[in-house]
């Protein structure tokens, strides 16, 4: 007990938790029966003053303490102050309040308080009325521990290999809603104000902030502790605000005219912050110079943070990013790991504008920061990389992404309404990122360069420093598309981009032909997976703005749209014709680049025409982009049953003939959906026959397996050569399974493992998973100590899925068990990709599936309260459910485990239709499909 008591003692606090104190007196104020789950509008927040007091001197006893004082403006006369507070122990003798300005400066002070648990309100009634226009200073104390949850203001360690030594850190996470657990506060977007944050800590740390630091000053009682204040921050929201106390190195950046910038690890992984700190202050230049606007803070830090719930998060001028997002280490990070670095880096550093200077009004609007976070990183790394061919892929595997999600009947719209804490975190989805990204994408391309930009322009620095909302966007877009004239004056943005954000899905756009007429009719419906839904039931109307272009012509470049599906006055969809296209000999082909987040469906003519170009003629004239349209679009409609199988294996028979990754990327995606269930039933042979046949060509023309990487010049073949060797070991196609044992034996041969590792960086994940699946059990041992002693989280992950490969039930029991098991090796925030990496094994399914069904209340127990975690354990049992059976075993399971699966009402509702699309494809497509295949062998 000494450390808490001299804890308690630095700051003279007492001991009451929020949580327990009882309403005193609620009777005599409307305060405590306010539960509407906004605050009350009538104070704002004028600026606060937070001072924290971090111990982490005892591991078992890791705690702070602090005090805040919030200057109030009233806006309307009140008798309470109702802000946010969770978990913190508030002594209510110290709470102080009084008038600083306005008329006849009264006496006041805090009668009563009060909490509401639901919404986390902590409620303070007032001993004298606040009136509208008067200023007012809240003093409350507070203390707590630094808690293990991952959110709020939380502990994270490291281990010291040269001391031997646990060391332990402090971190904030604050998004969406956990500023309340680290001090009280007004925690909502929209109560933005200026912060001056001090920290007290023992000397021998580094404390950051938001801010740079303005002074250091001894504590007046702890020997050998310092209060460090920070400057007066920019005003923001609450959910921004960061601090850390930390051990931790520095790496700074050298680039003239920018602000500070520094990039932080635990000493021992410093070596891997020279690309991060290389790349962010590029891309921060590209967005002073793209937004039109400096960045607005004299400096910014990142930090490599051990335990991080997040992939990262923009808090402005203090970014925080897990491990595997920001540090990369030449000698074990593969392309794809130092992409994603980069990737990760740009967007944080995009939200210091979009999220950040200009932030949403309300959560409901979450994706104007992560949907622009998103797509504007995609620029931002195509501008520095642009041998990367970085925006294409990003591009694409967004709409590869989209496609399915929002197929779901079960999906959102983009802006949603949120009306519940609870709610926010399930909108941190690929709704909000990856199709927020596609829509802008879509939107960048229609209204082209200038009036896109100058639009964006105008809209950041009308906002700067307050809250907006999705019409306000519009607005500014509309102006701009005027002006410039890429939007006829009858069009406005919101009518186009609220059929895009306010609705769910996306459509098909059936392009029937009457080539005697040289025209088409175009009409659209909403995609569905689930094809027990009506026609008349799926509905819906988008605006599309229709790029295309004919076999003659072959112009990919132009994505300007030619014309447009509009909507009527009721939002019902109009039919829309094409004149002017050629003969029965050429096809056409809609969505040039995809431009836009449609499927095409074709008549049964202009799909044979464009096999006839794919198979025999110059198929590299159709954009790559639109070659993985078409092999995405025909194996999606015929899924559904809008298409035959026979037209979509015919099409990507092509394939032998095709050297780029993008159309791979497309066909594997889909193959491995058919793949996961067909690998149940009996006809997997032909399948596996199939796949071997495609594969071979390109897995010969890569050199397969060997080496050659280095010698490979675009980066995208690297990618391609990587993504193809996986497939190969997968279906022992050529000398893939033989070369990559031999490699993981040379490995295991080598005096010293963990220095000299001889199998090639892009290839590992496939060696070491093929290693597993086909070796022994002492292979299996090899790889989990290089786990445990591999310094380099990028590596970490690839053993921890590899580590899952195995065939043995017994070792993929023991992992399962070990994965849950806090006192192992598996940080909490990586449990998942063990978990997944067993599930999505053909030999682990069932255990996985098995495990989770018999140990849910443990497994919600371990993530709580960051649910959302434990709904990736999800996705591969919903991929492979595929009989009626099994679909209603765990529809049964799912109404019996309610109280162990609440807040993942969405991701559960989408596990199901995705185990019933599965039933519904394997009793309508599996014959068809396996007719098909054993045709083309």
């Amino acid at each position: 007990m000494k450390w808490f008591l001299l804890f308690v003692a630095a700051l003279g606090l007492g001991l009451a938790t929020a949580d327990s104190i009882d309403a005193i007196d609620s009777s005599e104020t409307t305060g405590s029966t306010y539960n509407y789950y906004r605050l009350p509008t009538s104070l704002r927040p004028q600026k606060y003053h937070l001072r924290i007091l971090t111990l982490l001197e005892n591991p078992e006893d890791l705690r702070f303490s602090g005090s805040v004082k919030i200057l109030i403006e009233a806006l309307e006369n009140t008798r309470n102050i109702t802000l946010h507070s969770k978990n913190l122990t508030i002594d209510e003798s110290q709470i102080t309040l009084r008038q600083i300005g306005g008329e006849g400066k009264k006496e006041n002070c805090v009668s009563s308080t009060a909490v509401n648990p639901s919404h986390d309100f902590y409620i303070l009634n007032t001993c004298q009325e606040l009136l509208a226009g008067n200023t007012y200073e809240l003093y409350m104390p507070f203390a707590a521990d630094l808690n293990r949850q991952l959110e709020g203001y939380y502990r994270s360690s490291y281990k010291d290999p040269v001391a031997n030594l646990t060391k332990w850190i402090s971190v904030t996470q604050f998004e969406p809603a956990s500023a309340r657990l680290a001090f009280p506060c007004f925690d909502e977007p929209d109560f933005k104000a200026p912060f001056v944050v001090t920290l007290g800590y023992h000397k021998k740390y580094t404390g950051l902030s938001n801010m740079p630091v303005k002074e250091t000053k001894p504590h007046e009682t702890l020997a050998d502790y310092i209060w460090c204040e920070f400057q007066e921050s920019v005003p923001m929201s609450t959910y921004l605000i960061a601090y850390s106390v930390n051990d931790f190195s520095h790496k700074p950046s050298t680039l003239p005219n920018s602000a500070l910038f520094r990039t932080w690890a635990r000493p021992n992984a410093i070596d891997q912050c020279d690309y991060a700190a290389e790349f962010g202050p590029k891309v921060l230049q590209y967005y002073e110079q793209f937004f039109g606007i400096k960045f607005p803070l004299p400096k910014i830090d990142q930090i490599a943070v051990p335990d991080f719930s997040a992939g990262a998060m923009e808090n402005w001028g203090l970014v925080t990013y897990r491990e595997i997002a920001l540090l990369y280490s030449a000698a074990h990070s593969s392309l794809a790991d130092k992409q994603r670095v980069a990737s990760v880096v740009a967007h944080e550093l995009a939200h210091q504008w979009f999220g950040n200077l200009v932030t949403m009004k309300w959560w409901t609007d979450l994706w104007l920061n992560e949907g622009f976070a998103t797509y504007v990183a995609s620029l931002g790394v195509e501008n520095i990389n642009p041998e990367w061919r970085s925006m294409e892929q990003e591009s694409l595997s967004n709409l590869l992404t989209i496609f399915r999600r929002d197929a779901l009947e079960s999906s959102h719209p983009i802006s949603r309404p949120i009306q519940m804490v609870s709610e926010i975190s399930e909108s941190f989805d690929q709704i909000s990122y990856q199709k927020g990204s596609t829509v802008l994408r879509m939107m960048h391309l229609f209204l082209g360069e200038e009036s896109f930009r100058s639009g964006l322009q105008s809209y950041l620095q009308k906002f700067s420093y307050k809250n907006a909302e999705q019409d306000n966007l519009w607005e500014s877009l509309t102006q701009a598309a005027h002006k410039y004239r890429s939007l006829p004056k009858s069009y406005d943005i919101k009518s186009i981009m609220d059929s895009w954000t306010l609705q769910t899905g996306y459509p098909v756009i059936n392009v029937t032909r009457d080539y005697s007429a040289r025209t088409a009719k175009l009409n659209q419906e909403r995609y569905l997976l689930n094809t027990q839904v009506s026609r008349a039931h799926r509905g819906g109307c988008w605006w599309v703005p229709l790029s295309y272009t004919t076999q003659a012509v072959q112009d990919f470049n132009n994505t300007a749209p030619k014309a447009w599906m509009e909507c009527g006055k009721n939002g019902e969809s109009l039919p829309k014709t094409i004149q002017d296209l050629p003969g029965p000999d050429q096809w056409v082909i809609f969505n040039t680049q995809l431009s836009t987040l449609y499927k095409v469906n074709y008549d049964a003519q202009n799909w044979k025409l464009l096999i006839e170009t794919l198979t025999n003629g110059d198929f590299q004239r159709i954009h790559v982009i639109n070659r993985a349209q078409l092999i995405d679009d025909a194996l999606y409609l015929a899924w559904t049953g809008e298409q035959d199988y026979e037209i979509a294996m015919r099409l990507i028979e092509y394939l032998q003939r095709e050297r780029e990754y993008l159309p791979w990327k497309s066909a594997f995606e889909n193959l491995k959906r058919v793949g996961r269930i067909v690998r149940q039933t009996p006809d997997f042979e032909f399948f596996k026959r199939y796949m071997k046949k495609l594969i071979f060509p390109i897995y010969e023309h890569l050199n397969g397996i060997n080496d050659t990487f280095s010698s490979i010049p675009q980066q995208d073949q690297v990618l391609l050569k990587t993504m193809v060797v996986n497939w190969a070991c997968q279906y022992q196609v050529g000398d893939c399974v033989p070369q990559a044992l031999a490699y993981y034996r040379n490995w295991r041969s080598e005096a010293n493992p963990d220095e000299k590792n001889p199998v090639p960086i892009n290839v590992r994940s496939t060696v070491y998973c093929t290693s597993i699946k086909h070796g022994s059990d002492s292979d299996w041992e090899f790889l989990w100590t290089r786990y445990k002693r591999s310094n380099v989280a990028a590596e970490k992950r690839t053993i921890l899925t590899a580590l899952g490969c195995s065939r043995e039930v017994w070792v993929l029991q023991r992992y399962l068990e070990l994965t849950f098991d806090p006192k192992e090796a598996i940080r909490k925030q990586d449990s998942m990709w063990a978990f997944q990496a067993v599930a999505f094994n053909e030999v682990g399914f069932l255990l996985a599936k098995k495990y989770f069904m018999d140990n849910v209340d443990f497994i919600y127990k371990f993530y709580h309260p960051l649910t959302k975690d434990m709904s990736r354990l999800l996705s591969p049992l919903s991929e492979q459910v595929i009989t009626l059976s099994d679909f209603n075993e765990f529809k049964d399971f799912v109404n019996n485990s309610r109280q162990s699966l609440k807040g993942l009402e969405q991701a559960i509702q989408q596990t199901l239709e995705i185990m019933l699309t599965n039933v519904q494809w394997k009793e309508r497509n599996y014959h068809q499909m396996s007719r098909s295949i054993q045709q083309l062998l």
